[in-house]
């Protein structure tokens, strides 16, 4: 007896795509001193005085300014604290 012939199933490509990327933005305002806003990032972000710096210029000048860009968890922890520390921070979707 012949064995009948099994057809098989195409196999569905998997595709794994990466986490979607979120931004910690921060806005400028009119309250806190720059210097403040620089002791902040270097506290909260972990990064040095010259990236600080510019980062909080940067804010000055164009009114917003992503300042780190990862994962939800660790964002939304990141608006947290900068929001501690009186600043203007949101959580947004990198488009």
């Amino acid at each position: 007896m012949a064995k009948p012939k099994i057809k098989s199933e195409p196999k569905a490509s998997t595709q794994v795509s990466a986490a979607p990327h979120w931004n910690v933005v921060v806005l400028n305002d009119p309250i806190n001193y720059q210097g403040y806003v620089v002791v902040a990032f270097m506290n909260v972000l972990r990064i040095g005085a010259p990236e600080a710096k510019r980062l909080m210029r940067l804010i000055h000048a164009e009114g917003r300014a992503t300042v780190w860009t990862g994962s939800r968890e660790r964002a939304e922890m990141l608006v947290l604290e900068l929001q501690q520390w009186h600043l203007d921070a949101r959580l947004e979707a990198d488009a």
